[in-house]
């Protein structure tokens, strides 16, 4: 158990914010029966005002790599998760998948923890907010951008398949997780025990696949091939949630998600026949974040 994470009480966390974002165009795709049903959950839960208590309740499973320092990070607009893992001696992190809007939150909260920020990483090249990796570069000397070669996005890292991403003793090693986009990328740390899945795997659901080289059968093979192979017990940290859920494991989804527990013919008719609306942000996000978020912001 890492020395930053605290044991916390079970809690409940609402469902106000899936009313107001679902009403809005996302790049999510809700599953179509989200039982309430126990969990994991991390200490540093998206705190947001007005919420009521309700929803789904979480025990206090938490990252055990010695070692690690781990924060979960909330945007409230899209609903994106941030996360920031750093080696507790040499104080080396990365962050990933980084919002625009939360560059003061995330910047402080660096310079607080006294942290050497390396690497600031995206899943993919996402279409609902402007990553911050181009305009963090310029207040971090030295800080270096990275993204999936398949992804189309200029970044100083172009990883594939296999690609280390180190930090300290720590690792994060790349994993080609396509069919939400090309350019989706699974991250997994070195022993196993977290993966950051990006739109591929959500918490009982998954990334949509109606546009940006999106592809249901490759999503299916991609989660069933890259990230159900994991261990059981590795916790899954999506990009997005907007249940108030913050985290699961493989074993859970390989269990109870809706849509990947289906035949992949199943799972294609499924994804075919969601008639989500357009994301709202596409048409700024995704020139913006083919160039690291710096093209008009």
């Amino acid at each position: 158990m890492c020395s930053v994470i605290r044991r916390t009480k079970p809690v409940q966390l609402a469902r106000a914010l899936r009313f107001r974002v679902n009403s809005e165009g996302s790049c999510y795709a809700p599953a179509d029966n989200r039982h309430v049903s126990p969990g994991l959950r991390c200490s540093a839960l998206p705190l947001i005002p007005g919420l009521t208590a309700a929803g789904r309740a979480y025990c206090t499973r938490m990252a055990r790599t010695e070692g690690l320092l781990f924060r979960q990070l909330f945007e409230r607009e899209s609903c994106t998760y941030t996360y920031l893992l750093a080696d507790t001696e040499t104080r080396e992190a990365v962050l990933i998948d980084p919002v625009l809007e939360t560059l003061n939150r995330d910047m402080k909260l660096v310079k607080e923890l006294g942290l050497n920020l390396t690497v600031a990483v995206n899943t993919h090249c996402h279409a609902d907010h402007i990553t911050s990796t181009g305009l963090m570069k310029k207040q971090l000397f030295g800080l270096k951008s990275a993204i999936c070669k398949h992804s189309g996005a200029a970044a100083d890292v172009l990883l594939k398949e296999g690609d280390k991403i180190t930090f300290g003793r720590h690792c994060l090693v790349a994993r080609e997780t396509p069919g939400h986009t090309d350019g989706c990328m699974t991250l997994v740390t070195g022993d196993e025990s977290m993966a950051f899945t990006g739109d591929a795997l959500l918490v009982r659901g998954c990334g949509r696949t109606d546009f940006q080289q999106g592809c249901s059968k490759k999503l299916y093979e991609s989660v069933h091939s890259k990230i159900f192979t994991l261990p059981d017990s590795c916790l899954i940290y999506p990009a997005h949630d907007y249940q108030g859920q913050t985290v699961s494991t493989v074993g859970e989804e390989r269990k109870f998600n809706p849509r990947l527990t289906k035949t992949l013919g199943e799972f294609v008719d499924i994804m075919n026949n969601l008639n989500l609306p357009r994301p709202n942000k596409i048409d700024v996000a995704v020139p913006a974040n083919l160039v690291c978020g710096l093209h008009d912001v």
